[in-house]
């Protein structure tokens, strides 16, 4: 059995060994306003952001819409210590209804969803390879509903592949969660009620009726 990871004590020794006045460049896949709010105002003490928005998994394309809008606004409005900046990545469903085919009536928070993590963060990890920054991360882990140990593991399986570094990442800790609800109560962030999928959106509406 693999030990479990404190990702949050693994980050804090990264940040420590960072040296005073060096600003290193982060990659960070975002998937929506509110997780990416207490992300991008704690890291940013810390790293240069490039907030990468790349989630063809959502549906649908108005959804998409609002929510990249609201990422947008976010940084527009919220202050930060170091640049934060924004790409917006190709938005193309059938990257997603491709990956995960065959897996449409698994349940949330199994392999379908993993098979969709790795879809982004593989993702970010070329794009971070191809702008030559320092590391790259994803805003997921910040969700009580998603699996951050399958999180580290393929970010870290992908390092090894584009030799770019993994920012180790839980961000949920330390009240990451509940403070991001606070920012989206402080910015009036649009807060969705589904991960984003439509495989998740039909198990949302059913739980409603």
């Amino acid at each position: 059995m693999n030990q479990k990871i404190n990702y949050q004590l693994e980050l804090d020794k990264l940040i420590a060994s960072i040296p005073k006045g060096c600003v290193p460049t982060l990659l960070l896949h975002g998937c929506c306003a509110p997780c990416s709010s207490y992300t991008l105002e704690y890291l940013s003490k810390y790293f240069a952001i490039t907030l990468f928005y790349y989630n063809p998994n959502i549906s649908p394309q108005y959804e998409y819409q609002k929510r990249v809008n609201e990422v947008k606004r976010l940084i527009s409005q919220m202050p930060f210590e170091n640049d934060v900046s924004l790409i917006e990545g190709e938005y193309n469903p059938q990257d997603f209804f491709d990956a995960v085919k065959g897996m449409e009536d698994l349940p949330e928070g199994g392999e379908r969803c993993f098979v969709c993590y790795r879809l982004r963060l593989e993702k970010t990890a070329e794009l971070a390879r191809k702008m030559n920054l320092n590391y790259f991360a994803t805003t997921l882990s910040i969700s009580p509903y998603k699996n951050a140990q399958k999180l580290n593991e393929i970010s870290q399986e992908l390092s090894e592949i584009y030799d770019v570094k993994a920012l180790p990442c839980d961000f949920k800790k330390r009240n990451g969660y509940k403070h991001s609800i606070e920012l989206s109560r402080e910015y009036s962030l649009y807060r969705q009620d589904y991960c984003g999928c439509i495989f998740s959106k039909i198990q949302r509406d059913s739980m409603k009726k």
